[in-house]
């Protein structure tokens, strides 16, 4: 393999605790890993790891990872991962009960990392099954480090076609919820469906109508009307944990791979 092939067959996470998650959940995708003498007591297992299974690891200047990375963000550790084929919505359907309570997120257009990041990390937290997304191979290093962990446990799934992915989720006994800034439900006023797809659209141009007409319910999140509407990540976080509360959502547990599960982030 060509080293042009090589790089293009990896993708390079950093951010301590995004790192350590992945290799959690993906040890045998390790393919090298660099790190400051700081973090080496952070990463001893990884460091066994690598030494057990001759995986290249170097210890370098934070100047350097800031290279690897091009990001002054890194946290000083970069990690050389395997590219994984993103899950698809039948394979998350498939492993779901019956009559199982799961929540599901679909991101339509939130390509910020920031906001994505913190999205996955709330998600995380309250155990939702995963995140549709319109391209699941865009999920960036930055969103990876923002979600502390929270990317491995919650997988992000291709859904470019709304009408077949809107069909096979209301098959699978879902109901899609609309998250609205005016008219709809208020979020408190109703109990939420066991099986429940958020919509959640980017900050600018929000939800298709495609998408939004497809939908069971509009949820909207009350407040004084001061502003217009929250923060993508932020009405994320909301929603999810109003689900969650419903659901006794403590009682799952995913292992997100955060120290501090503190959720949302701003632009």
């Amino acid at each position: 393999m060509s080293p042009r092939a090589r790089r293009d067959a990896e993708v390079r996470l950093h951010g301590v605790n995004a790192c350590l998650a992945a290799f959690a959940h993906r040890p045998d995708d390790l393919r090298k890993l660099w790190l400051t003498d700081a973090n080496i007591p952070a990463f001893k297992p990884v460091l066994t790891w690598c030494v057990q299974q001759r995986i290249g690891y170097r210890v370098v200047a934070a100047e350097e990872i800031e290279r690897l990375t091009a990001s002054s963000h890194h946290e000083g550790v970069c990690m050389a991962l395997r590219r994984r084929d993103p899950p698809t919505l039948v394979d998350v359907l498939a492993g779901l009960g019956k009559d199982e309570a799961a929540l599901l997120l679909w991101l339509h257009g939130v390509g910020n990392p920031h906001n994505l990041g913190a999205i996955l990390r709330s998600a995380a937290h309250f155990g939702v099954r995963a995140a549709l997304v319109s391209d699941a191979a865009a999920l960036s290093p930055a969103a990876y480090r923002v979600a502390e962990g929270g990317a491995e446990a919650v997988p992000c799934v291709p859904a470019a076609d709304v009408a077949h992915t809107c069909d096979r989720l209301h098959r699978a006994g879902f109901q899609l919820a609309a998250t609205v800034v005016r008219g709809g439900d208020g979020l408190y006023e109703k109990p939420l469906p066991a099986r429940l797809v958020l919509l959640l659209g980017a900050e600018q141009t929000g939800l298709p109508q495609a998408l939004t007409a497809r939908a069971d319910l509009r949820l909207r999140i009350p407040g004084t009307g001061a502003v217009e509407s929250l923060n993508v990540s932020v009405a994320a976080a909301l929603l999810i944990a109003e689900w969650g509360r419903e659901q006794g959502a403590g009682s799952r547990k995913q292992g997100a791979g955060s120290r501090d599960q503190g959720a949302g982030s701003r632009e």
